[in-house]
């Protein structure tokens, strides 16, 4: 059974302002310098029109992981993941991810939803699921993954604004 990842952020930043920052090929890189751990690299990125798609591969290290993961990876948790980018009809923008743990059957899936407040700054939430396949430790993973990916997209989104705050002033 999948588990549910939700997050929720706001920043002073516009929509339009903070997906410039997520889909720039430097911001990219020098998050994920700071916070891709092991291995973290952009794989890649293409841009057409207002459509930009990237791959980016983030890694958690199996010391940072219960003894039960460990002993299933035996390894690192890598985490390859693909992003799409797309302005929506009230001026926003949506986003659509998916990621995968090589070797590991299962899924990670989920939308994005990058809009403007009436009071001025935006919103970023993002809804999603973990699924892992694995009789007995599937549950397991799902949780340390689910909790993983709501960490890391609290301190990605704390450094988008620190980083629009460094590159917008």
């Amino acid at each position: 059974m999948a588990r549910r990842i939700e997050h929720q952020a706001t920043t002073r930043w516009t929509a339009d302002e903070v997906h410039a920052a997520l889909v720039d090929p430097t911001y990219l890189r020098d998050r994920l310098s700071k916070l891709g751990g092991t291995d973290a690299t952009l794989l890649e990125h293409q841009v057409d029109g207002e459509k930009v798609s990237l791959r980016l591969r983030h890694g958690v290290p199996a010391s940072e992981l219960p003894s039960a993961v460990r002993a299933f990876l035996k390894g690192d948790l890598v985490i390859e993941r693909t992003e799409e980018w797309d302005r929506n009809g009230d001026g926003g923008w949506l986003g659509r991810v998916q990621a995968g743990i090589p070797g590991v059957p299962g899924h990670i899936k989920g939308a994005m939803r990058l809009s403007d407040e009436a009071g001025g700054g935006s919103t970023m939430l993002m809804r999603g699921e973990v699924a892992v396949n694995i009789p007995f430790v599937g549950g397991k993973v799902e949780e340390v993954v689910s909790g993983q990916i709501v960490k890391l997209l609290t301190r990605e989104f704390e450094h988008t604004t620190e980083w629009l705050d460094t590159h917008q002033n």
